[in-house]
């Protein structure tokens, strides 16, 4: 599969602001994609094509799931567990979330982001040397979501050049979603979606793939094609990196009009856009942003059960890169809501989201082979979820505050614990944008949207 660098962005009047030099180089790649010589300013993105479409690929055979407690390779270099980065609700009645770090035993939570009223900050990552968390915001007026990132030590937000401003039909509902660091820092890996809502009133978007670009926002190159032929038929979310930089994990969920339909599954794609495959089998209804261990040998995945958003059920399992030995970290059937899972830079722990039947979910550590299951925070009514586990070190606070410091998150909230709710990335906004509808409460399903 060629991997295409659109060398442009969208102006304000729907024409394409320069992202990578000018010369004559582009003009004749402009001219190769469109056959007939115009500039690439001129080329929609969403006819950006592969030299052969992408059909969807065969799934990679796997063991049968169930068998608990995978190995997990030693990592080649020990590596800090510094914080967790997750995100959180922000008042009683869960209309905003915001992105919030805590120490690897569940103390000290600091909010770092501010979002306006009723906007949704999610979906967070770390750079590689832990100075800087890239999240996504949803707005709360028209439910498109835009990449941002924040210091770790806090401060005012920025938000990235966007690939799009409004104007044109390719830049129609352009939504940006889920940035993940490649391991050198160098790129940045999102999902985009965009064009017109299905008509039947599905709320599912036209087009949905994923990108790369520098962390500054240029150099945009669409990786995947899964959708560029079968419009409406699915979203592609929650990329992750393996710890060499050469491929990608994301999330593909199905529509109703998908093959299969309304089923999700984890995908792999080289980072030149090569090699694209089915990771996990339809059957398991894999989905959230997964996570390669540290070592490179295993990948972690949560599933879902098909029905509505919230459903307790599902679990979290490990997988070879090669889509072998499929296995179960936790038990099943569960009458518990699993989240989206992490390793710990040294691969000695994972950090996941968990949520018993009737409650909110909070964050818990286990094993690699899914014993010694700890919990490490006890504040459900903030629905911490999508964890990520970085090296960074909690900010020294001013010693004027240390008196006044917060109590440690492990404590006991004060707060009632409300009645199960759906997740942000339920929220109607979400999917008004065009996204596939959400899971359920867990932090971090991201075909989400």
């Amino acid at each position: 599969m060629a991997r295409i660098t659109t060398g442009t962005r969208q102006s304000p009047t729907g024409r394409a602001r320069t992202r990578a030099s000018a010369g004559a180089g582009l003009l004749l790649l402009g001219a190769l994609l469109t056959g007939c010589g115009a500039e690439p300013g001129e080329i929609p993105l969403s006819e950006i094509r592969p030299e052969t479409p992408t059909a969807t690929p065969e799934a990679t055979p796997a063991a049968t799931p169930g068998v608990v407690g995978a190995a997990v390779g030693a990592p080649a270099a020990a590596a800090h567990n510094g914080l967790i980065v997750s995100r959180a609700y922000t008042d009683a009645a869960r209309t905003s979330t915001a992105i919030v770090t805590l120490s690897p035993d569940g103390t000290g939570q600091h909010q770092v982001t501010q979002p306006p009223a009723r906007a949704l900050d999610d979906r967070p990552d770390w750079s590689p040397d832990g100075a800087t968390i890239a999240f996504d915001r949803t707005d709360p007026q028209t439910g498109t979501a835009r990449l941002w990132t924040v210091l770790t030590a806090g401060g005012p937000e920025h938000q990235v050049n966007q690939l799009c401003d409004s104007g044109t039909a390719d830049c129609a509902n352009e939504d940006e979603r889920a940035p993940a660091f490649s391991p050198d820092g160098k790129q940045v890996a999102f999902s985009r979606s965009w064009g017109a809502l299905d008509p039947s009133g599905s709320h599912q978007i036209q087009y949905s793939d994923l990108y790369l670009m520098t962390p500054e926002g240029t150099d945009v190159q669409r990786l995947t094609f899964l959708t560029n032929d079968k419009p409406y038929s699915g979203a592609v979310s929650n990329p992750s990196w393996s710890p060499d930089g050469k491929q990608l994990t994301f999330e593909y969920r199905t529509s109703a009009t998908g093959q299969p339909a309304n089923s999700r599954a984890i995908y792999v794609v080289s980072a030149d856009g090569t090699g694209l495959r089915q990771l996990t089998p339809w059957e398991l209804r894999a989905g959230d942003r997964a996570d390669w261990s540290p070592d490179g040998t295993q990948i972690l995945f949560t599933t879902y059960p098909a029905g509505p958003d919230n459903a307790p059920g599902g679990g979290i399992y490990t997988v070879h890169s090669d889509g072998s030995a499929v296995g179960a970290l936790t038990p099943a059937p569960s009458d518990a809501f699993y989240g989206a899972a992490a390793y710990a830079p040294d691969g000695k722990s994972i950090v996941f989201a968990q949520a018993p039947a009737g409650t909110g979910a909070d964050l818990y550590s286990m094993r690699p082979d899914g014993t010694g299951v700890a919990r490490l925070t006890n504040s459900a009514d903030k629905w911490l979820s999508r964890p990520a586990w970085g090296t960074a070190e909690a900010p020294a606070a001013p010693a004027d505050q240390v008196q006044a410091t917060a109590q440690p998150s492990d404590q006991p909230s004060s707060a009632p614990q409300a009645p199960q709710a759906p997740r942000p990335d339920a929220q109607q906004p979400a999917q008004a944008q065009g996204q596939a509808p959400t899971e359920k409460p867990q932090p971090e399903s991201d075909s989400d949207e």
